[in-house]
């Protein structure tokens, strides 16, 4: 699995101009991608992380301080782009794998005590954010 992960100040995301998820307090914005070998351990992996990764003002983690995230599935985290000027997504998991383990990362988040908010799978969405710092880690497990 792969995350890009940014510390932000606030973001949300909209789908047919209906905002179904923010967070309007310092946080992470968190975009995922799922590769045909993932397992549900990566996920709980990738949520552990996630979830205490010392990257919040102070070098808190959203464990330390309660701090929200919001949690999007990105499966252009796994674009080749190596040849030609098209990206291709054969490394990227189809739906029915990588859907199930998106939802394992924020299902475990939730049991670690996260408060977190969604995009929706598959969906044409549109994502605001305000980067803080700016910080922007990619993450692979």
């Amino acid at each position: 699995m792969r995350a890009v992960v940014q510390r932000v100040s606030s973001a949300s995301v909209t789908v047919d101009g209906t905002t179904i998820g923010a967070i309007d307090s310092p946080g992470l914005l968190v975009l995922v991608g799922v590769t045909h070998t993932d397992t549900p351990a990566e996920a709980a992996r990738l949520a552990t992380k996630l979830w205490h990764l010392r990257i919040l003002d102070g070098e808190k983690s959203c464990s330390d301080t309660a701090a929200p995230l919001l949690v999007i599935s990105q499966f252009t985290l796994y674009a080749e782009t190596t040849k030609g000027r098209r990206p291709t997504w054969q490394a990227a998991a189809p739906g029915p794998v990588a859907e199930p383990l998106v939802e394992a990362v924020i299902s475990t988040l939730r049991t670690l005590g996260a408060h977190v908010q969604t995009g929706r799978f598959g969906a044409d969405m549109k994502v605001s954010l305000v980067n803080d710092g700016p910080i922007t880690l990619v993450i692979d497990v």
